[in-house]
């Protein structure tokens, strides 16, 4: 997508897609929350989604790929989260299961062919944890994750 392209989509559903990278990204650096309830909150926040800040812990088992163990990233699952808040389904057998399933593969996919990898392991290997390079990195990939979750939920909602 071009930033042309970017910019117009940002226009379309009065979605700043900037300021949600910045917010979810200054979360993270500044140690609020890490990269799975800063993408949780930033868009709770900027699509005021009705539910209380307490979805946020739901949210705090999943950075270093799942607790630690290296798998998901956490940034990766904060979106999925995110998309299924806005998209899933609170009733059994309702079918709007399929649109947040579908929803939470193009996300997975997006960062996939980005960076070639959603394992934390891979994707932090041969950093430190804490190191600046490791950081650096992971509030990247917290503002991308919530930029591009909230790029999904403007364009499902603008259809």
């Amino acid at each position: 997508m071009t930033d042309t392209e970017l910019k117009n989509e940002t226009l379309s559903g009065n979605v700043d897609l900037d300021k949600i990278k910045s917010t979810a990204e200054e979360y993270y650096r500044s140690g609020d929350f890490y990269c799975s309830e800063a993408v949780v909150k930033t868009i709770k926040d900027a699509f005021h989604l009705s539910v209380p800040d307490i979805i946020v812990s739901a949210a705090s088992g999943f950075p270093v790929g799942m607790g630690g163990a290296g798998c998901t990233c956490g940034a990766v699952a904060g979106g999925v989260m995110s998309l299924g808040l806005v998209f899933g389904r609170t009733v059994p057998k309702d079918a709007k299961v399929d649109k947040a399933m579908r929803l939470s593969r193009e996300l997975h996919d997006i960062f996939k062919k980005r960076h070639k990898s959603t394992c934390c392991r891979k994707l932090t290997r041969y950093m430190i944890m804490g190191s600046s390079i490791q950081m650096k990195q992971c509030i990247a990939f917290t503002g991308e994750v919530a930029q591009e979750t909230a790029r999904i939920i403007d364009r499902e909602r603008n259809k």
